[in-house]
């Protein structure tokens, strides 16, 4: 693992082979990996990224996961949406995006690179804040997904409010609190939309400082009491960024949990 956690964030990573538009906004795209060698149409696999919904982190960040991906045979997707800070983004603009983004990437990538990729439901992999929006989406819009890797989710907004993650993050969000908004809270809190029917996996490092991973196990245990096909892989050691790192040791897990959920799909 690198010896500061953050180098994924601005690794070099190759160029995307297609970048589409899935909106009329300049965030409203999506970066498009093709799959290393030949074989079979699989399904999307779509990574929502992480960065507290704010402006200052965009897709960029993910290029060292997705291009690990492609390089594995998986047609991948790097969403990216309108965030807090800037126009349109925040309620609802950002939720808004991720759900039109995910309905039509599959249509989108499968013209954009023929042959590698079927129309069925996509796997999403989120990460941190974008590992809240996998989890809205799928209870939002479960047709549309066909499974969730979330990776140290904000799974629980209200929980996340109350700590003050990233100092107000969630705030800034939503445009308030739980009790200041909380038909907001209801609409697009995970915690608050179990049971869902999509097949989910939480991954979180034991030493993450980011987002507790007491909130994914709070969260998981919840949502399987509720019903949900979910379940808790929680890491020893590894901290928030591992989780997006393919030179970390997090990474074979990870690899495992996707083919599942893929090769389930």
């Amino acid at each position: 693992m690198p010896a500061d956690p953050r180098a994924v964030l601005t690794r070099p990573a190759p160029e995307p082979d297609r970048t589409v538009a899935y909106g009329d906004h300049p965030d409203q795209v999506a970066d498009l990996r093709r799959p290393a060698g030949t074989g079979p149409a699989r399904p999307l696999v779509i990574v929502l990224h992480g960065g507290f919904w704010r402006v200052e982190y965009d897709r960029r960040h993910t290029g060292p996961l997705a291009a690990a991906l492609a390089a594995r045979g998986y047609p991948v997707a790097q969403l990216e949406y309108r965030r807090t800070g800037q126009p349109g983004g925040g309620w609802p603009g950002t939720l808004t995006d991720v759900l039109t983004g995910v309905a039509e990437l599959p249509a989108l990538a499968a013209e954009a690179l023929p042959g590698r990729v079927t129309l069925a439901a996509p796997i999403l992999i989120g990460h941190s804040a974008g590992g809240h929006l996998a989890l809205y989406v799928a209870a939002t819009a479960p047709a549309a997904v066909g499974g969730v890797l979330a990776l140290a989710p904000v799974a629980d907004l209200g929980e996340a409010y109350r700590r003050n993650l990233d100092s107000g993050a969630v705030a800034a969000l939503l445009g308030g609190g739980p009790t200041e908004v909380p038909d907001r809270y209801a609409a697009a809190d995970p915690r608050m939309l179990v049971p869902t029917r999509t097949r989910t996996v939480v991954m979180h490092g034991s030493e993450d400082l980011q987002v507790p991973a007491e909130m994914s196990r709070d969260f998981v245990v919840e949502a399987r009491a509720s019903g949900s096909d979910i379940s808790l892989v929680e890491l020893p050691g590894c901290e928030h960024f591992g989780l997006i790192d393919p030179e970390s040791s997090a990474w074979p897990q990870l690899l495992d949990v996707l083919r599942s959920l893929h090769d389930d799909h």
